[in-house]
Formats: C-alpha cells, structure tokens, sequence
C-alpha cells in the first residue's frame, strides 16, 4: 500500500476521462501531497496505455487521445523539475528519438507513441514529421540508444531500409534499438529491413521497448 491509492485512482479516472483541466487538477493535488513524481507518471502512464487500448478498439476517439496527450504533457512540465533532479546517471541509455520519416508528414499516431514513451520513463527526443533521414543519424550520434520511426504511407516506407543502412555505414547500427511503425507496415517488413522492434500501436511499442529496456 503506498498510502496515495485515492490520488492514483483520480489519476487514472482523469486520464480515462481525457479532460485536460481534471488532469491537471489530479496531477496537482497528488503533487501537493507529496506523492512522488515518478509515481504520478508511472500511475497515469499505465492509465494512457488504457486510453490507447480503447481508442484502438473504437471505444474512444482520436480528439480524446490528444486530449489526454495533452493533459500528460502538461503533466510533464509541472513535474519535470522534480523529474530532472531524480533523473539516474544512466538515463541516457533509455534514450529515444522518434519522428516521421522523410517525404510523410503525418504524425498523430508517432506523437501518442511519444508521448506513452516519456510516461514509461523514456527521454524522448520527438523531431516531428518528414524528418530528414540524416536528423536521425545524428541524435543517434549524439548518444539516443533507441530510434522510433513511423510511415503511414506505402511510398515512404522505403525510407526506413534507408535510415538502417545509412547507421550501418557509420557503424552504429549494434548501439541502437531501432523501431518501426504505422499503419501500412508490418512485422514482416520490419524482419525484412531489419528493425528491432514493431509496434502495431502505440500502447504495444511502448511495452516491447520497456521490455529491452528492462
């Protein structure tokens, strides 16, 4: 028992309920007492994988998800401070980049991946859509252990078997957990160009990558 079960109970039920203002309100009143920042996250984390599961099954919609998205980013930056200063000396070995390949400029489905990654504890480093494939490279360099990449279109795809080639060439390639997603990809695609992981959601993504994390 850690003595906040009703504060982790009216998180949950804000995050469920997606309503930005209830979830800053859950989020403040458990701070105020004292619950740990960590806890908080993880506790409303677990409730987004809940959110992504219903919107997957069509019980919810997507102006929903961005609605909780938004209440857990707002989160975010009233608990980053604490977040920081707890930060362990090895986080950067949970550190992932995320964006939307070159040529595609869709990104909904990324930014709830993003978004369920940092809740699970991940540093995210979301470069946003129609990324330039040397963008990836570079935060790679720069120490990210994970590269999240997602197409939703058939034409763009073709991009990612680029992006793994281009970390094979400076030999990068065995730093990395690379990831792969959107709608038209598949676990067969991410075997044949060599990804780590696929995630058919954005809830499955974030749990197969904490599953490597450990």
């Amino acid at each position: 028992m850690t003595g906040f079960e009703a504060h982790e109970e009216a998180l949950k039920k804000a995050i469920v309920g997606c309503k930005v203002p209830e979830i800053k309100k859950a989020v403040d009143e458990a701070h105020a007492a004292g619950m740990p920042a960590t806890d908080i996250i993880n506790t409303m984390g677990a409730a987004m994988s809940d959110v992504g599961v219903m919107f997957e099954r069509g019980k919810l919609f997507l102006p929903h998800v961005l609605s909780a998205a938004a209440g857990m980013k707002s989160a975010m930056d009233i608990l980053g401070p604490e977040l920081e200063k707890n930060k362990v000396q090895d986080a950067k070995q949970a550190s992932v980049v995320m964006g939307t390949v070159e040529g595609d400029v869709h990104d909904i489905g990324k930014s709830i991946c993003s978004t369920m990654l940092q809740c699970a504890g991940f540093e995210v480093h979301d470069l946003g859509r129609d990324v330039p494939s040397q963008n990836f490279i570079d935060e790679v360099k720069g120490g990210c252990t994970y590269l999240g990449m997602s197409a939703l279109m058939t034409t763009t795809m073709a991009v990612m078997k680029d992006v793994i080639e281009m970390l094979k060439n400076d030999n990068l390639r065995d730093s990395v957990t690379v990831m792969v997603g959107g709608a038209p990809v598949t676990q067969a695609y991410c075997d044949k160009i060599g990804a780590d992981l696929y995630g058919e959601s954005a809830s499955e993504t974030t749990e197969k990558a904490k599953a490597i994390r450990g």
